[in-house]
């Protein structure tokens, strides 16, 4: 049974001076010092610290890539744009027989789709006016650039204008229907979806 406190000494619990164990300061300490480390080193060429239009860029690189839309992906801690497409963004929505369906996001589906899991490798040709690399990427084997435009889940922005043009006669992705080109959909909606 827990004894009263009177307020004269020691605070007890089952007559036991009420402290904390040695053991609970050694995690704690770990905590902080792990917490430091991650404070120090954690941003240093991650997501959230990123690089300039006149920074170096690498010639290539090749991971485990994580896509966002339907034309960048992160490949290890390297955001990266497929050169030469430009695909619906993530809000984005096209009509297809009179209904709305939300292609940002299919785009960005088929990308992963396309990676299926494997590493991808991107040849880096340069970085765009947000500091992200731009390049031409391949998973097993796969020309993902290519296959976002031959899929109809992105449109020709400088190059593949055979595989858009195949795209579009056979109505895949968005040609099946109606939609906004990405650049203009961009322009007249937020400022966020600008990159």
């Amino acid at each position: 049974m827990m004894q009263p406190y009177h307020g004269h000494g020691p605070r007890t619990w089952k007559g036991r001076p009420w402290r904390r164990s040695r053991a609970s300061y050694v995690r704690l300490g770990l905590l902080l010092i792990f917490s430091a480390i991650l404070i120090v080193f954690g941003h240093h060429r991650s997501r959230w610290n990123a690089p300039h239009v006149g920074d170096p860029f690498p010639p290539s690189v090749t991971g485990r890539a994580d896509p966002f839309d339907g034309d960048s992906l992160w490949v290890g801690d390297e955001e990266v744009r497929l050169k030469g497409i430009d695909a619906p963004e993530w809000k984005q929505e096209c009509g297809r027989a009179g209904v709305s369906w939300k292609c940002g996001v299919a785009a960005r589906d088929e990308l992963a789709r396309a990676i299926g899991g494997n590493e991808v490798t991107c040849r880096i040709s340069e970085r765009d006016v947000y500091g992200r690399l731009l390049g031409n990427c391949v998973a097993n084997g796969r020309d993902l650039n290519a296959h976002m435009v031959s899929t109809g889940m992105a449109v020709a922005y400088g190059a593949f204008d055979s595989e858009q043009q195949a795209a579009r006669s056979s109505r895949a992705g968005i040609w099946a229907g109606d939609f906004d080109n990405p650049r203009d959909w961009r322009a007249g909606n937020v400022a966020d979806e600008a990159r």
